[in-house]
């Protein structure tokens, strides 16, 4: 081969997931599930004694929790930070209607949780059921092929992305308690650190990454939820916008956002849905559900998502205060608000930071499974049942 040898960019996670190359998502599932068979399994003791055996100061379990997702939370800052400076959430207009939808998507669950869970003493769990898993829902999307237009699926990424911010400073107010002055300030030091390395435009992710690694221990040591960190260290790295080459490999968030998203979405997320997925269901009935902690969480997800997500983008479009997305239809769109009810990884998250009970956790997780299974089932038959190919977008006086 003679010819000049021709270098391909890289694509970020976002982009590889709106280009139907959703594997993780479906890896998530494949890990939730084989936790469910090993724990109702003749490996079930094993499975548990595994998970709470000390490895230095943490189990294994907290050591998943606390150090693997500090690397999805870094990726979940990295594409917060690049989709609102040179993504799809750039602009003012471009932020309104999933900005609009995420809060929607959030409130609603939250408010149904809180009215089963209103005598029940378990309310700390609110928060549960607000986030959608941006993986998962997108895996069930890529399966639908043609029957989803690329604009429905800009427009799920783009909310799941305000809506990982939104649960992230959820966790940073709600589930900190503890607090160390001492070390809080120690990692505000760190953080100066990093700020003054992106002023001074260095461009090597050595240094940065090297500091991230104090800044996740101090964090640790402050009582602040170690991952908080992660999103932190996402914010200081200095991005290299290119509307032109969006990909643009001389960009340092970029190159990180590449380089640690195949561990993330093929290692780090399928180990967190093993390691937290896993419930034993031996004795438990139909009435396990009916628990106020999973019962609210479940309908949370199912009922106050599509309540939120497609009720207030219905308000928003008729307001005009945004547009349809093109050549989506109605039905369309309400497929897509039913999959926001896929909380998984988020979900799960949070409801180990608000119940430290294994027996409440165990109902978060009955919670999160029904709810997010029915949500992408109900959510898939929707979308199957709409038209193929594109229709004309429709205004908003024919939406309703």
């Amino acid at each position: 081969m003679t010819g000049n040898v021709i270098l391909r960019r890289p694509r970020s996670l976002i982009r590889s997931l709106l280009r139907s190359e959703a594997g993780g998502g479906l890896v998530l599932i494949g890990a939730a599930a084989l936790a469910l068979i090993v724990a109702n399994g003749p490996l079930a003791d094993g499975y548990f004694a595994l998970l709470k055996t000390y490895v230095g100061p943490l189990n294994i379990l907290h050591w998943i929790n606390d150090l693997l997702m500090a690397g999805f939370f870094l990726l979940v800052g990295l594409e917060i930070k690049r989709e609102f400076l040179d993504g799809q959430l750039a602009t003012p207009r471009r932020r309104v209607l999933p900005g609009l939808a995420a809060l929607g998507g959030m409130v609603a669950p939250a408010l149904i949780y809180v009215a089963i869970n209103w005598n029940s003493g378990s309310l700390r769990g609110w928060a549960v059921p607000v986030a959608t898993d941006i993986a998962f829902a997108l895996g069930v999307l890529a399966l639908m092929g043609r029957r989803v237009p690329v604009s429905l699926r800009i427009f799920l990424t783009a909310l799941a992305i305000i809506d990982d911010l939104l649960a992230v400073m959820i966790i940073a107010l709600f589930y900190t308690a503890g607090l160390s002055i001492l070390w809080l300030a120690a990692a505000a030091g760190v953080t100066a650190l990093l700020v003054a390395l992106n002023r001074m435009r260095v461009q090597s992710l050595l240094p940065y990454i090297a500091l991230g690694a104090l800044l996740w221990t101090f964090t640790f040591l402050s009582g602040v939820h170690a991952t908080i960190a992660g999103v932190v260290l996402a914010l200081t790295i200095p991005i290299r916008c290119s509307p032109g080459c969006p990909d643009d490999r001389k960009s340092p968030l970029h190159r990180l956002e590449h380089g640690i998203q195949p561990w993330v979405a093929y290692v780090v997320i399928p180990i967190f849905g093993f390691a937290n997925a896993g419930v034993s269901l031996a004795g438990l009935g139909f009435d396990a559900l009916l628990q106020p902690i999973a019962l609210g969480v479940a309908l949370g997800l199912f009922i106050g998502k599509q309540i939120g997500v497609f009720g207030v983008t219905w308000l928003a479009i008729r307001l005009r205060l945004g547009d349809m997305p093109e050549d989506a239809t109605a039905r369309q769109l309400y497929g897509v608000s039913l999959l926001c009810g896929i909380g998984f990884t988020m979900s799960l998250f949070i409801g180990l930071l608000a119940f430290p009970s294994e027996a409440l956790q165990d109902q978060v997780k009955i919670g999160v499974l029904a709810g997010s299974l029915l949500s992408a089932l109900v959510g898939a038959a929707v979308l199957i049942g709409s038209k193929r190919e594109a229709v004309p977008t429709p205004s908003p006086r024919g939406f309703g």
